[in-house]
């Protein structure tokens, strides 16, 4: 049985495009339970928080991952709100693991841009079954919204990843190309966005190409918390180089490549299989 805010169509964009837009996915109390875990976060921030904007410039662009074992609001919708369920249907998956959660913020004013990259190559995850779903906390218009290219995620292309701040990452070659100048060329990409509002979302495929504009508000943040899952097919893949989020360092984890990840630290929160 599907979820209330799912339709087959929609299931049908994601696995086509890579991308798609779930509308009133979240209940009010949902989004005031993120709004308070993010608060948190930003109160005490975790030891992977990043900076983006460099020091005088306008605006403030920052980011943190992996948060969600400390601070129970994110716990509580990871294991609680519909957004497991959600995962498990646009993967067609039966078991739904979650990877992290990733928390992005623009302040007001913020001109930096996310510079287009996809998720997979930065990720100790191998497989296709696998989606991220973006969650606002603030309104979002389309003018400052994330962009994606639909269709993207089945380029069967591997691109390096690179640091929000424009830099590469250190890796040795895994056959991983270099990101087309797509900003420059956008005419020959299908991009889309979604205007949005708090409680829909957007779910899209780890190797959705997507990218996103600054924050041209004078006055609205633009605060997102993603959920990112797995699946069936999933197995942890220690990759050559730098990886992000850097699982591999972490105390609690035992994994080796080719592993399931179901663990504490990828824990299993929904299989229908029992």
């Amino acid at each position: 049985m599907l979820p209330d805010c799912l339709t087959q169509d929609v299931i049908n964009d994601f696995q086509r495009d890579g991308v798609a837009l779930i509308p009133a996915a979240f209940t009010v109390d949902w989004i005031e339970t993120l709004r308070c875990g993010l608060a948190k976060n930003i109160a005490k921030p975790g030891p992977h928080r990043r900076e983006y904007t460099a020091d005088g410039k306008p605006g403030h662009f920052f980011g943190d991952y992996c948060n969600w074992s400390r601070i129970t609001e994110y716990e509580d919708f990871a294991r609680n709100s519909p957004a497991a369920d959600i995962a498990g249907a646009l993967m067609g998956s039966a078991k739904v693991n979650l990877f992290h959660e990733h928390v992005l913020v623009k302040e007001p004013g913020t001109q930096d841009r996310t510079p287009w990259h996809h998720d997979q190559p930065y990720y100790c995850v191998d497989g296709d079954d696998n989606v991220s779903l973006w969650i606002p906390l603030d309104p979002v218009p389309r003018g400052r919204a994330v962009e994606f290219i639909r269709g993207s995620h089945k380029w069967g292309r591997w691109f390096t990843p690179t640091k929000f701040i424009g830099v590469d990452y250190e890796r040795d070659d895994e056959g991983f190309e270099d990101m087309p100048d797509i900003e420059t060329e956008r005419d020959k990409y299908d991009i889309v966005s979604f205007g949005l509002e708090p409680g829909d979302c957007m779910a899209f495929h780890f190797r959705t190409v997507h990218g996103a504009p600054g924050n041209a508000s004078t006055d609205t943040w633009r605060r997102a918390v993603s959920f990112r899952w797995t699946g069936d097919d999933a197995r942890f893949v220690v990759r050559k180089g730098e990886m992000s989020p850097p699982f591999v360092d972490f105390e609690n984890c035992h994994h080796q490549s080719g592993d399931l990840l179901d663990s504490d630290l990828f824990p299993v929160i929904r299989n229908s299989r029992g």
